[in-house]
């Protein structure tokens, strides 16, 4: 089972390191994908379950696939805002039943970790985990 949590603590999730979301154009480059397989993944993870190596190599893939990797830790945010949204997961500190917000948080920023696909000023590296974990309402 892949556990993000002590992931995103290894490569530095909750730091300050800043991302530099302009190099990311919304006009031009920022196409938000829907990243199902991600979506999936996380959902699973939070929850504690086995995610199939199936889940996983299409997460990976979809996020290999969004070609300006600047832009790849947005499309793993805006998954998970709407994620919160599909889920009126606003208020309160769970997303859904044995899924509290911050696991999902940390988790869906170690994707990039676990699918070893390049992210730019990521914590940890190049392949490393979103800077927005450490946000309080990213």
């Amino acid at each position: 089972m892949l556990v993000a949590t002590p992931m995103a603590a290894e490569y530095g999730a909750g730091t300050d390191n800043s991302g530099p979301w302009s190099w990311c154009d919304p006009a031009t480059d920022y196409k938000v994908s829907a990243l199902t397989g991600c979506r999936a993944m996380v959902k699973l993870q939070c929850v504690g379950s086995q995610v199939p190596e199936a889940v996983l190599r299409d997460c990976c893939q979809q996020l290999a696939d969004i070609t300006n990797e600047w832009c790849r830790c947005g499309d793993l945010g805006s998954m998970l805002r709407s994620v919160n949204e599909e889920l009126g997961a606003w208020e309160g500190t769970e997303v859904f039943p044995g899924c509290r917000k911050e696991v999902m948080k940390l988790t869906a920023a170690s994707v990039p970790a676990v699918c070893n696909v390049p992210i730019p000023n990521g914590a940890g590296g190049r392949a490393g985990v979103c800077y927005w974990a450490s946000y309080p309402d990213a």
